[in-house]
């Protein structure tokens, strides 16, 4: 698959809590990890399906993320979801405790 981001992603090995109401407006919460972070984005493995075009939110600690499921691939270790941030979310108040940057790994080696 194509890379379609130009942001830098930034690599992240967290539990967070996703929280979204299903197609009966009931309001469900899962543990989901979170893998990856851009600015405008994040990317997240689930044990559960949800739906492209869903309003989801992403708690980690005390802080919150909001955003839209653009994306939802199974795989072999459960589901991959692409989140599109709101344009008002700040994630760099959101500091994940594993976070690596690929670009500065490579920057070193170089």
């Amino acid at each position: 698959m194509k890379e379609r981001r130009t942001e830098n992603r930034l690599l992240c090995a967290e539990l967070v809590e996703l929280v979204w109401k299903d197609a009966a407006g009931q309001t469900c919460r899962r543990l989901a990890n979170l893998e990856d972070i851009s600015s405008s984005g994040i990317n997240l493995q689930s044990d559960v399906a949800i739906r492209a075009g869903e309003s989801i939110m992403v708690r980690y600690r005390d802080r919150d993320l909001a955003g839209v499921v653009r994306y939802c691939h199974r795989q072999e270790l459960g589901y991959f979801l692409g989140v599109r941030l709101e344009t008002s979310c700040n994630w760099s108040n959101f500091r994940p405790e594993h976070l690596l940057d690929p670009a500065e790994l490579v920057a070193k080696a170089g």
